[in-house]
């Protein structure tokens, strides 16, 4: 598994454990899971980004997911739509479709059979309302 993915289940996987239980240490969690470095550091990243941001992103979720009740998302798939929305939205160096396409294939590991593609129509709305572009990083000018 490449180090950014791993980055990003551990980031999804501890929201989920906060969901589960406020107290949860981000310190303990890591040294449960067995972290390497450099995704500890994405995740922290990512982790460290959302509390920022989080009032925001889940908005965005609510507004996109129509039919859906926010608090009726699987908190599996909430927490991996939080963090894609995060990259979206705030990680340059990420093409949104790549996001997309992580957040897809973690839903598929991690949560139901059809949350892929439950994952999928949400970001993609989201996407098309971005101002940057889905499939190419910036370039250095």
């Amino acid at each position: 598994m490449g180090v950014r993915r791993e980055g990003r289940e551990a980031a999804a996987q501890y929201l989920y454990q906060l969901d589960i239980n406020q107290g949860s240490d981000r310190e303990t969690y890591y040294k449960m899971r067995g972290i390497s470095p450099s995704a500890r550091r994405f995740s922290e990243e990512l982790l460290e980004g959302l509390a920022g941001h989080s009032a925001v992103i889940d908005e965005l979720i609510r507004t996109h997911a129509r039919n859906y009740e926010f608090h009726r998302i699987s908190a599996v798939d909430r927490n991996i739509l939080r963090v894609a929305v995060y990259e979206m939205l705030h990680c340059q160096q990420t093409p949104p479709i790549v996001a997309i396409n992580e957040a897809i294939e973690i839903a598929k590991k991690y949560s139901t059979e059809d949350s892929g593609r439950f994952v999928n129509g949400i970001l993609d709305k989201i996407r098309s309302g971005l101002d940057r572009p889905s499939r190419t990083a910036p370039q250095d000018t």
